[in-house]
Formats: structure tokens, sequence, C-alpha cells
């Protein structure tokens, strides 16, 4: 897709080298920096949390001090520069059943290595605005689905292990409730918050699109039925299989969008219905995108 624009510029690094982040800002004169880079599989980083430091916390804290510099060299930069934190969820911890959604002022409890990694990334992008006067917002949103989603992700994995005929894992009994917001109306509240955002503040951002995990599996195997229905004519449910459930699984994640509703007018334009139908069409329409990550992933 990048091939089609001539707006940008592509420049391959690690978020921790500071001396290249440093003279990226220099030589271009960046005017924001949204921090998107990020490790961010629960599984992962309960079997290799260390990777999950390094770039959540670690990079974060390069990113930042670059910022810092930046703007300590080239003063007249600070009245238009912007540093927006993509953050998560995840670090207010667990919600029970009817408790109200997450806020902006909920307190941070995460549960596992992923959601404390940035949990303190969060925390460290709060620090360096208030203590060193960089121009910070930060953003949390909740379980992003939609196109070009990594197959590790619970949608595309259940697409793909689905239609290759293979058991569909579940944690637990499935009634884990997770938030789903589709990744444009993701990417629509992002570009607010960093152009009209105010700095110092937090802006929690959700689809109001609460499922149960078990039925949204359900969901993506009643539309893969219609879609692309098995040979032997039974249901691709069939395949559900519950497993063990994982450490520390969070029941309940809800987010409140009602901040950046009221203060930036953001609203989300994909229905959890027609977000998801497209989502599963997605994904069987371009085996060229997924299958050689697949492969490249096994090697």
């Amino acid at each position: 897709m990048l091939e089609h624009l001539d707006n940008y510029r592509f420049i391959e690094g690690n978020i921790n080298d500071s001396a290249l982040v440093l003279d990226t800002l220099e030589q271009n004169r960046i005017s924001a920096i949204m921090h998107l880079a990020a490790e961010s599989h629960v599984d992962r980083s309960i079997n290799g949390p260390e990777v999950f430091l390094d770039t959540n916390v670690l990079g974060t804290y390069s990113l930042l001090q670059a910022s810092r510099e930046y703007l300590e060299k080239y003063p007249e930069m600070a009245a238009t520069f912007r540093f927006l934190h993509v953050s998560t969820d995840e670090v207010y911890g667990d919600l029970a059943e009817n408790e109200p959604a997450f806020t902006e002022t909920s307190p941070y409890k995460p549960s596992s290595p992923y959601s404390a990694s940035k949990a303190a990334s969060d925390h460290l992008v709060t620090a360096w605005g208030r203590t060193f006067g960089v121009p910070c917002l930060i953003s949390n949103c909740s379980n992003n689905y939609g196109p070009y989603q990594f197959p590790e992700k619970l949608i595309p994995l259940m697409i793909i292990t689905a239609i290759s005929g293979e058991k569909l894992p579940v944690y637990g009994d499935g009634s884990n409730v997770r938030d789903w917001l589709h990744v444009e109306d993701h990417a629509r509240a992002l570009l607010l918050v960093l152009e009209r955002g105010l700095t110092g503040e937090t802006y929690n951002v959700g689809g109001n699109s609460e499922r149960r995990n078990i039925d949204l599996v359900r969901d993506i195997c009643s539309i893969l039925d219609e879609l692309l229905p098995r040979e032997d004519g039974i249901s691709y449910a069939a395949q559900i299989n519950f497993v063990e459930d994982r450490p520390g699984h969070d029941r309940r994640y809800a987010v409140n969008s009602s901040k950046i509703e009221r203060e930036l007018g953001w609203k989300r334009t994909h229905s959890a219905e027609s977000g998801l139908r497209n989502t599963v069409k997605w994904y069987l329409d371009n085996r060229d995108w997924w299958q050689p990550l697949l492969e490249r992933s096994k090697s």
C-alpha cells in the first residue's frame, strides 16, 4: 500500500536505538510521534516476558528521551510537537459482570506481563510530560479487529484455524468478555486525539461491543458456515475445543468512550455484526497475505 504514496519516508530501525530516533526527529523536523510499537500478545508475554519489557517499557523510554532531547535542542518545535502513546484497556485489569466500564480515572491493576509492561509505559509517558514538559497524550483502547491483523490474534486465528479443519481452542468455559473495536474506528480516534486532544490527557476508545469469547467464536463459525460451508455439511462450531484457561486470565473488559465522544466528537461507524462479517470475508479473500506469515512463523 505504501508504494502508492509519495508523502512518507520509511526508516527501518529499532525504537530502542535512541540515536536513530533522535536523528530521525532532527532530520525530518518531526511535529508528532504516534507510538504504536509494542509487543501485544498476552500468551507470548507469559511464555517470554523479557521482550515485552524491552520493547514496551525501554522502547517507550527511548522514544520519550529522544523527544525530550529534540525539544531541548529545537525549542521552537515545542508549540506544535505532540507525543501520542497508544495503550490498552488491559492496564485497568479485571471487571466484574455488572461493574461499570473502565473510565480514564479507573485504577491500574494489570494482570499479565503484557498489561504490566503497558501500564509501566503509560506511567513513563505521564512522568515525562509532567517532569520534562514533553507534550504527551495517552489513548487506551479495547480489543481491535479487522483486516491485516496478525494471525496470532483471536479473530483471525479462529477464522484460519477453522478453514484449516483444525480444533478451535477456547480458553476455560469461554465466558470471558471482551469489548471489540474495529481498526478503522480506532484509527480515526487516534487521529482525533493526536490533532485535537489536550496534552496531558488520556482518552479511552471502545467499540461498545461486549461479547463473550465463546459467542464470538460461534458467530465466526456461523458466518463461515454461510460463506464457505464445510464439505460434510457440519457447522464449523463442531471444531470448538475448550482448553485449560491461561494464568491470570481477566474475566471482563469494557471501555467507556464518553470522553472522546463528548470532547472530540468521535463515534464508531462499524457495528459488531457488519464489522465481524466483513473481517471474516476479508481473510477468506486474502489468503495470499496471511499464508506467508503462517509459513514464516513455522520456519
